[in-house]
């Protein structure tokens, strides 16, 4: 199992950081975790064709989670002419709705797929690039999952817990994946809960939100439904996991000296290696080793 960061910002725009967005590649199979905006460019810089992406899983739907989700189902069934199989996605409801409002005929992108499918000149396209027979409109498979769900894969697992974050207006999931004797979990957005330290309980690379400097929340709203830097280095700590990842970073932290202050502040309380998410990283699942001077 392979994992690296697509996106590790948040809503704010930045060049440097997209929007949260991961991708898992376990043997020849890649997964992504939340595409939001910017997320789907990072995937071509990592040179990965988007039709190897054969499932998606949203932990939540606020757009800097989801902004790219459009661009993935398109582009897989444009440029793949009927080739590959529809996107299997997976997430908190109403993403079915989400996805009807986006795909059907009278959703968002009815008048292109209307368009490219019954168009001579993009039916041209179609089989210059390999179609077949009548065109099939998009149709990304979509199951909402709940919480305590398992998706078994051919050789691995995904669970999903209910963690911490907008509701009840939102269902917010986070998942462990796992393959191999190696665990992975993403936390998606969340304040601090006992459901995500119980998930991360002894897993090899933990990558979770790290929003603010703790003590400076502007609510105990806002401290209950995002997770602070000393909160966060007691939920790695006590679920025991091995290698910590800092992501959805803001402004507030991502700032030089701070960023070390935060890192060096944590580590008086978690004891395990400790990454500060970038984007294009490829996340240390098999854990932290030193390499030699050159």
């Amino acid at each position: 199992m392979r994992a690296w960061v697509l996106g590790s910002g948040v809503p704010t725009p930045s060049l440097t950081r997209a929007c949260s967005g991961y991708l898992v590649q376990i043997g020849s199979e890649y997964l992504v975790f939340d595409h939001g905006f910017g997320a789907f460019q990072r995937l071509l810089e990592l040179k990965i064709d988007p039709a190897l992406v054969s499932r998606l899983f949203f932990t939540h739907l606020h757009y800097d989670h989801t902004g790219d989700f459009a661009r993935l189902v398109l582009t897989r069934w444009d440029q793949n002419a009927g080739r590959v199989a529809d996107l299997e996605v997976f997430g908190p409801p109403p993403l079915a709705r989400t996805a009807e409002r986006l795909f059907a005929e009278d959703g968002v992108f009815g008048p292109d797929t209307i368009a490219r499918t019954r168009n001579q000149s993009s039916l041209d396209l179609y089989r210059f690039r390999g179609g077949v027979g009548e065109r099939a409109r998009p149709n990304p498979q979509i199951r909402e999952l709940r919480k305590c769900d398992r998706i078994n894969g051919s050789d691995w697992c995904v669970t999903v817990s209910e963690v911490e974050h907008f509701r009840p207006l939102l269902s917010c999931y986070a998942y462990r994946i796992e393959h191999d004797g190696r665990s992975l979990v993403y936390s998606g957005d969340t304040g601090p809960c006992n459901a995500l330290v119980e998930l991360a309980r002894g897993c090899d690379v933990l990558i979770h939100m790290c929003h603010f400097i703790s003590g400076t929340a502007p609510s105990d709203e806002f401290a209950k439904s995002s997770t602070g830097h000393l909160e966060l280095a007691d939920i790695a700590q006590r679920a025991g996991v091995r290698t910590l990842v800092l992501s959805h970073i803001t402004g507030q932290i991502d700032r030089p000296g701070i960023r070390e202050r935060v890192i060096a502040e944590i580590a008086r309380i978690y004891e395990g290696a400790i990454v500060l998410a970038q984007d294009l990283l490829e996340l240390p699942i098999n854990g932290v080793s030193e390499a030699r001077i050159d």
